[in-house]
């Protein structure tokens, strides 16, 4: 989330000023006369770029804040806190640490779905402790199988005739 600095209008020629009135923090008040009290606008940028108003609520509200994620392997699991606005890139990014799978050897699995690396996890449905199925990719799984394979055997080994 990204914070920015606002400027505060008022209607009319009116300056700043609180008239002697307390006011709470972040407000101030329009005109000498005016009790009318403006409060400093907070900005919030969305995943996909848009700059919007940042909602005031009491509580979290959808998309934002920390969440765990149960991300299960055939053998194990992992519990896994991450920001609700991370992509899966950056989950798999997390999960190369813990399993010592490169980022492109991993299929992440939502819901039976397989997910792109750029798609956002509050934008899918991954609420707090939600399960995410982690698969290496079969194509790099046989790919590595082949070369341990070309690496073990030995190139120019004799072989025994036989003539009859």
């Amino acid at each position: 989330m990204m914070k920015l600095k606002s400027k505060r209008f008022c209607r009319g020629s009116f300056k700043f000023g609180n008239g002697g009135n307390s006011v709470k923090g972040g407000e101030k008040r329009c005109g000498n006369n005016d009790n009318t009290i403006i409060s400093e606008i907070k900005w919030e940028l969305r995943p996909g770029g848009m700059l919007v108003q940042k909602r005031e609520t009491s509580g979290s509200s959808v998309g934002e804040g920390m969440i765990t994620v149960r991300v299960s392997t055939v053998s194990e699991c992992h519990d896994v806190s991450i920001e609700s606005t991370s992509t899966f890139g950056e989950l798999k990014m997390i999960l190369s640490l813990i399993t010592s799978l490169e980022p492109r050897e991993q299929r992440l699995l939502f819901k039976g779905k397989e997910r792109e690396d750029d798609e956002y996890l509050h934008m899918v449905g991954v609420k707090d402790k939600d399960k995410v199925l982690l698969l290496e990719d079969p194509a790099i799984k046989e790919m590595k199988k082949l070369h341990r394979l070309a690496g073990t055997q030995q190139i120019g080994t004799p072989y025994c005739t036989i003539s009859v």
